[in-house]
């Protein structure tokens, strides 16, 4: 069984409601179809349900047994509001304000149903840029206890299956932060890590990259890797880790042993952490088209409950994986 089989295998036990707040894009439609189908969520769509019923029956999506809400006519839409407003009153946001935004930005809508326990996750961005996502959830939902970093991890499906654990290895931060300091480090770190647990099923083994292996190199670059390797064992994380080292160091058994013979991370990482953005994204790009890896995501993380981007160039199937992986986080 392959990764996304096991995620959809695993939603289906425990089924979880995901907002989809981009009902406007068909491509949403078929994946919800696809979604109730598969039985891997609940799926709520927001918006005008007679356009959205017309809509999904013009592009031939069944999406009976899906939940329609228009955030103009819901009962609750005054205590959304008002749960707003308080989010954001060191803003001095005014009630008319709050109004505006929760009945025609339907992301901000979805994120607050999330937030409120309405709803369990929410997936978005087929029609819309990454930034409006990530502002609904960082504003409304915020970060998880602990976290302060919002980030992003690739789940990397190798097909050789020699490296991390069968194949599977996770990636981070390849999407949303250019340069972290060592204290996001530390909370990309923490977060990947559970993101291996809840989503993947793996026990994390962190690996912090650099141009360095336990101090061959000197730069204030591999120092930022170090002083994040530090906050990890100040804080006492409940997960493997170890660092700064370089990525052969990290995955290759007989040169982990070599480079870091006292390392229990070294040559058997299963998570690596990239120091910055660039290295990151050319990092999983290069793995997914030299090695033929399937590159899932990117999953977001360190928000207090599960909000996930989609690529504008996603199909349908991104779309109703990505939401059998949301299901797994919550």
């Amino acid at each position: 069984m392959g990764l996304i089989e096991s995620i959809k295998e695993k939603a289906k036990r425990e089924l979880k409601t995901i907002v989809l707040p981009e009902p406007e894009d068909e491509r949403v439609l078929k994946a919800t179809a696809m979604v109730l189908e598969e039985k891997t969520a609940n799926v709520i769509l927001i918006g005008n349900e007679e356009k959205i019923k017309a809509d999904a029956n013009s592009c031939g999506a069944n999406i009976e047994g899906a939940t329609i809400i228009d955030p103009k006519s819901y009962a609750e839409i005054d205590k959304y509001i008002h749960e707003l407003m308080e989010l954001r009153k060191s803003k001095c946001m005014t009630k008319e304000e709050a109004t505006e935004l929760m009945t025609s930005e339907p992301r901000f809508f979805g994120c607050m149903m999330v937030r409120l326990g309405d709803a369990d996750g929410l997936v978005a961005g087929s029609n819309s840029p990454t930034a409006d996502v990530l502002r609904a959830g960082i504003q409304v939902i915020k970060t998880a206890p602990g976290i302060k970093t919002v980030s992003s991890a690739f789940v990397m499906e190798t097909a050789d299956g020699k490296f991390g654990d069968n194949g599977l290895l996770l990636f981070a931060d390849c999407a949303v932060l250019p340069e972290p300091t060592a204290e996001q480090l530390a909370d990309i770190a923490s977060s990947t890590a559970a993101t291996a647990k809840s989503v993947v099923g793996l026990e994390p083994r962190v690996a912090m990259l650099s141009f360095s292996t336990m101090g061959s190199a000197s730069h204030p670059l591999v120092s930022k890797v170090q002083e994040a390797v530090q906050i990890l064992k100040d804080i006492a994380v409940d997960f493997a880790f170890d660092g700064e080292m370089q990525a052969d160091a990290a995955i290759v058994e007989a040169i982990g042993a070599k480079k870091a013979p006292d390392s229990k991370v070294a040559g058997k990482a299963n998570i690596l952490v990239f120091p910055d953005l660039q290295a990151g994204n050319i990092g999983y790009k290069l793995v997914q088209r030299f090695a033929n890896a399937q590159a899932h995501g990117p999953i977001v993380q360190g928000l207090a409950k599960p909000v996930n981007d989609l690529s504008r160039g996603c199909s349908v199937e991104d779309i109703a994986n990505l939401v059998a992986i949301t299901a797994t986080q919550c």
